[in-house]
């Protein structure tokens, strides 16, 4: 789940993205990622998604946009080391069929994300996907050269920043980026000094 995720379900619900996570989520480190990373947390014998209420989803009209968007995903086409030169034309849509149904409907991508009012150019998704890449490019080498410990403190303050910020009256968008523009800035920070450290001839 994307922080705008977390926002909007938590907005439904009335509570904190804290309380929402704790109730309904689990978080934990991304083995490739190395990001803070945020997913339902499936409940009960059979593992079901916590959100559905008599086999029915009871965030419908704000449900994560992973689920919203099924069965077609996303991301973005980028070449290596220009992540600061993403576009929005470079988001890129694949449809993995499904496997159920008997083909007797079709749906352009637009009008299947209009239902969830999901835009094709989603400039959220872009600074959200950018954020992360760079993230999680400096997270790996802030690890080879910082504690657990101190990776512990670093994962949490990201983690805060990245889901937990927003004040819940106020609108998204406005309040996101200024959390991942100082997520970015603050990781940059860190990857810069542990770079100063080793390398003394630098300083």
């Amino acid at each position: 789940m994307t922080a705008k995720d977390v926002f909007r379900i938590a907005r439904k619900f009335q509570v904190s993205p804290k309380e929402l996570i704790e109730q309904y989520c689990e978080t934990y480190i991304g083995r490739d990622s190395h990001l803070p990373v945020v997913r339902l947390k499936p409940s009960g014998r059979v593992q079901r998604c916590p959100l559905l209420k008599d086999r029915k989803c009871s965030v419908h009209d704000v449900k994560p946009y992973v689920c919203a968007m099924f069965p077609i995903g996303r991301g973005l086409s980028i070449q290596k080391g220009k992540t600061e030169h993403l576009s929005k034309t470079e988001i890129k849509y694949i449809f993995v069929n499904p496997g159920c149904g008997d083909d007797t409907e079709q749906h352009t991508v637009r009008e299947w994300f209009n239902r969830f009012q999901i835009p094709l150019e989603d400039e959220f998704f872009v600074s959200w996907s950018k954020a992360m890449i760079f993230l999680s490019k400096c997270l790996k080498s802030i690890e080879k050269n910082t504690t657990e410990k101190a990776m512990s403190a670093i994962y949490n303050a990201l983690f805060a920043g990245l889901y937990l910020n927003y004040d819940m009256a106020d609108d998204f968008d406005s309040q996101v980026q200024i959390n991942l523009e100082s997520s970015v800035q603050f990781l940059q920070s860190l990857s810069e000094f542990n770079k100063s450290v080793m390398t003394p001839e630098s300083t």
